[in-house]
């Protein structure tokens, strides 16, 4: 029989300003831990530490502009853009634009705070 996610769970992600992560699915809301699955609020002036995590994460912008800052250089995701992050490589994600930025994550495996690999702050 199929799974009803009734709501999500609701966090607060890292970073600079709080920011609103609902976990639909994942290792805390249905106890995956191959997919996790999360609508992001991000308000105005927000940003996170660097990471590099151990898993693949996908992006999709909703509303706003997201920003991903590697070590290439910084790229503007706008709504209707998706970005896709590949497992070991350096980003930093913040919303620095008037009205944030409203996304879907995707990471695979599952987020976890232990492979996020976040930078010292």
């Amino acid at each position: 029989m199929p799974t009803l996610i009734d709501a999500p769970q609701t966090l607060q992600a890292a970073g600079t300003r709080p920011k609103r992560l609902d976990e639909y699915v994942g290792r805390l809301r249905s106890g995956h831990e191959n997919v996790s699955i999360a609508h992001m609020f991000s308000p105005s002036g927000w940003s996170e530490p660097g990471q590099q995590p151990a898993f693949e994460e996908i992006s999709v912008v909703l509303r706003g502009t997201l920003y991903a800052e590697t070590r290439e250089g910084v790229l503007k995701v706008k709504s209707g853009q998706a970005l896709i992050t590949h497992p070991g490589e350096w980003v930093r994600y913040s919303s620095p634009e008037p009205g944030g930025a409203e996304y879907i994550a995707v990471c695979l495996p599952a987020f976890s705070p232990e492979t996020v690999h976040r930078d010292p702050t």
